[in-house]
């Protein structure tokens, strides 16, 4: 990824550690290699990322080890190891980097993917969840998106969701299982929720008349729902209630949202996540609630408007071999004192050297010949003006 598809990867990770900095938000730096079995306990043995989507290898010793095909469960990995949970009531973590899921690569997905990641623990209050999600819609906002949807539904409780999976299934027992794709007809025995996530037409046309998940929702479940939506309409943040949003990972539970965009086609989902109470004690560690989003950032590139690249502030021409030594100490000069240039590193005739200063897009072009290196001046010329003049070489800096 060359200059400037990375450039926009530069510009999302640097708006997040400024957004997410405001919230009190600190960054986490975890390993690309874990266990396969930290993937297994906390995603769940029946999601696709388990069963079809992971790098999995042994290492030398027989250990099984997986490029990590999502970021949650390493920080919760991390948080338990460290012990963070007795150190601070609430750890705010962000983190970025690449995931591996083997998937058919297409626009927007990719098999080697980046995501920015962030995890709230030790609040179970739905106003964290309200804050997370307020913080996510100012992050996509000031990458200058637009276009985008908030979708947020209710998943229950481990009181409440064996009651809904309980209807689910009945309903889903009454349809013609035939109809439904391969993946659904396992999903109905292994994992019926995520039936409701399916894209495939026949199969969400089946299922139109599910019951809702939200309507089998504890008085708990629902209380804690409601604050988060009277937060987002006091915030005057719009949003859609999702009844489908399940989802893909087992670990959600209560408030799950997703950011859907109208302009990238199929693959429209650019962030999602909810609350994961209970994934901590599940890895071993404490009781500790938690709640968290995660972006896909080759699905943000794909919406951002092109970045407007900053003029290097000069470029140094280097017109006689004498003069070679002196640019560059002239150059370091100008960046020592905060200006951005490049020089040349071989002397060549004055048209070609102009010609690249007008490539690299600097404000100044600057020449060094035998003249000027005779006189202590170098010669300043305004690249959009064309107005130039000599000055002496110790005042350079004053003048660019």
């Amino acid at each position: 990824m060359f200059s400037p598809d990375s450039d926009v990867f530069t510009f999302m990770e640097n708006t997040a550690r400024e957004v997410f900095g405001r919230y009190g938000y600190a960054e986490l730096r975890t390993p690309l290699l874990e266990r396969t079995e930290l993937f297994c306990r906390s995603i769940g043995t029946e999601t696709d990322v388990v069963q079809k989507e992971m790098y999995t290898f042994p290492d030398r010793k027989g250990r099984s080890l997986t490029l990590r095909p999502e970021a949650t469960a390493g920080v919760m990995r991390a948080f338990i190891d460290a012990g963070r949970h007795a150190q601070e009531p609430v750890s705010k973590l962000f983190t970025t980097g690449p995931m591996f899921r083997y998937e058919r690569p297409q626009k927007g997905r990719m098999r080697q993917f980046h995501q920015i990641n962030c995890e709230c623990l030790g609040p179970q209050e739905p106003q964290a969840d309200a804050e997370l999600v307020l913080m996510l819609m100012t992050f996509l906002r000031e990458l200058g998106l637009t276009d985008l949807s908030l979708q947020v539904n209710s998943l229950g409780c481990r009181e409440c969701r064996p009651v809904y999976r309980a209807a689910l299934r009945d309903f889903l027992d009454s349809i013609d299982r035939e109809a439904l794709c391969e993946d659904c007809r396992r999903r109905i025995d292994t994992n019926p929720l995520r039936v409701l996530d399916c894209k495939v037409p026949t199969c969400r046309e089946l299922t139109a008349e599910a019951p809702r998940i939200i309507d089998h929702n504890c008085p708990e479940c629902r209380s804690h729902f409601d604050t988060v939506l009277r937060v987002f309409d006091a915030a005057q943040l719009p949003y859609v209630l999702t009844p489908r949003l399940v989802r893909g990972l087992d670990y959600y539970n209560r408030t799950t949202f997703e950011v859907v965009s109208g302009s990238i086609g199929a693959q429209s989902s650019v962030a999602g996540g909810g609350r994961y109470d209970g994934l901590v004690a599940q890895l071993g560690g404490p009781d500790v609630p938690g709640v968290g989003f995660a972006c896909g950032m080759e699905r943000l590139a794909l919406m951002m408007p092109a970045l407007e690249k900053k003029r290097p502030d000069f470029y140094i021409a280097v017109l006689d071999p004498a003069a070679a030594d002196a640019a560059m100490l002239l150059a370091q000069e100008l960046r020592a004192a905060g200006k951005a240039g490049e020089v040349s590193f071989a002397a060549r005739g004055i048209k070609g050297q102009m010609r690249q200063a007008g490539r690299t897009g600097a404000r100044k072009a600057l020449l060094l010949g035998g003249d000027e290196m005779a006189n202590a001046t170098v010669v300043i010329k305004d690249m959009d003006s064309g107005e130039q003049r000599s000055v002496p070489q110790g005042e350079a800096v004053n003048h660019v």
